[in-house]
């Protein structure tokens, strides 16, 4: 009896270190969405929903929002993120379409663009009366640096696992 306590007495004495050695990761809030948005996303497959959620993850360690801003900045960047999501959809059809007149491809393609940087703009200025310039400017840098590493990271996989 006196081994089974003493056996007892160091499982719980280790278990609070050891908890925290086993790389827990702290999770970082990104605010509560409408039940429309949260819809939208149950609706997408779950590779899609698992990178959008990695990525607000990763945003919002690099970003440190205060609590206002959190609560402003992630509705909004969510309907950036759906305005260009959206062209960027038209654009692939546009592009796997084999129209035989690639003139209108090709206007076509320079129309998405033009609306991708209009998307932006617009943003932009509804995102600068949330955060400040120097965040900002954080945001796209962390958006770029995430969508380097997810490539980087398709490219270190071996080819039949980036099939499935």
């Amino acid at each position: 009896m006196n081994k089974l306590l003493k056996i007892v007495f160091s499982i719980l004495f280790i278990l609070p270190f050891a908890y925290k050695s086993f790389g827990q990761r702290a999770l970082v809030p990104v605010g509560r969405m409408p039940i429309e948005r949260q819809m939208q996303r149950i609706n997408k497959p779950a590779a899609g929903r698992k990178i959008e959620i990695a990525k607000e993850n990763y945003i919002g360690i690099r970003m440190r929002f205060t609590h206002d801003e959190a609560k402003a900045f992630w509705p909004l960047y969510h309907q950036y993120v759906q305005d260009l999501t959206a062209v960027r959809i038209l654009r692939r059809q546009n592009n796997s379409s084999g129209s035989p007149d690639g003139q209108k491809q090709i206007e076509l393609e320079l129309q998405y663009e033009t609306e991708l940087v209009n998307i932006r703009k617009r943003y932009r200025d509804e995102f600068l009366k949330i955060l400040p310039p120097e965040k900002l400017s954080e945001l796209y840098k962390s958006e770029h640096d995430f969508n380097d590493e997810v490539v980087k990271q398709l490219g270190e996989r071996p080819a039949t696992q980036q099939q499935r």
